[in-house]
């Protein structure tokens, strides 16, 4: 079948349009690339599905099936590079139960869709038992921290002992507060903290590892402060598992049951 001259005119119209200036414009020629959905970067080119005309540079176009034909190479994924981590900070606060910090910055912002950066900060628990000027500080001001006596038979097995090393002790508390914190645990780890009873008295150890070399006792355990003042505890592990108790003896020589029974850390 004969084709008229009105195909022969349309099909020159299209040939001119694919060989006009701009025909292939596409990213590259609009020079930007784009965050999100954004309508106004907009160039003419081809599109994926093989159509031609308006075409976009931003991020949303790959969902929305209208990118120009070149934004994998004009506008190429980047994901967030990161430096790597600072050196811990000290303790926020001398004499108490706190957090020290570390940092990292970004190097390279994520581009084009690519993977968000990770947190830039963390934070960890964190005890400091000397004040800046180089005192010790105050026990009734220090939280015992303390973890399950299960702990201690690993501690003692790694600990190499010496005839020079001082001998470990006990202290008996009696807790007179203690939060709904330790009854929220459901995990392996945290199971110890029912264990911790407001009323009871509790046998807490001092192994060689926690003894401090100056001052040759576990931090938290109350020596030296008056009788029957109120003290603070922290279990590890758990925040919000924490409260106060009185101290009752220490035990130089001891063997802390085997329930109700803690250790220093």
């Amino acid at each position: 079948m004969a084709r008229g001259p009105g195909w022969l005119a349309a099909a020159a119209a299209a040939l001119l349009l694919l060989l006009a200036p701009g025909s292939e414009a596409g990213c590259a020629e609009l020079g930007r690339c784009c965050r999100g959905r954004d309508l106004a970067c907009v160039s003419s080119g081809w599109r994926p599905d093989r159509s031609h005309g308006a075409c976009y540079c931003d991020q949303a176009c790959p969902r929305t099936m209208d990118c120009c034909h070149d934004y994998p190479q004009a506008c190429p994924e980047a994901s967030c590079a990161v430096s790597e981590w600072s050196d811990w900070s000290g303790c926020a606060e001398p004499c108490r139960a706190t957090y020290r910090v570390r940092r990292r910055h970004i190097v390279q912002e994520p581009r084009n869709g690519g993977e968000a950066c990770p947190p830039l900060e963390e934070k960890a628990g964190c005890v400091e038992y000397w004040n800046q000027e180089g005192a010790e500080c105050k026990q009734s001001l220090i939280p015992a921290l303390i973890t399950t006596g299960g702990y201690g038979k690993a501690r003692k097995k790694r600990a190499a002992s010496s005839e020079n090393e001082r001998a470990g002790y006990c202290v008996e508390f009696q807790i007179t507060t203690i939060t709904e914190g330790c009854l929220q645990g459901n995990s392996s780890y945290t199971q110890w903290m029912r264990y911790l009873s407001e009323g009871h008295t509790v046998c807490v150890e001092c192994q060689h590892p926690a003894l401090d070399s100056r001052s040759l006792h576990c931090y938290g355990d109350g020596s030296g402060t008056k009788k029957n003042q109120l003290l603070h505890w922290q279990a590890m592990g758990n925040p919000q598992c924490r409260g106060t108790w009185r101290r009752v003896r220490q035990l130089d020589t001891c063997s802390c049951p085997s329930v109700h029974s803690f250790l220093f850390i």
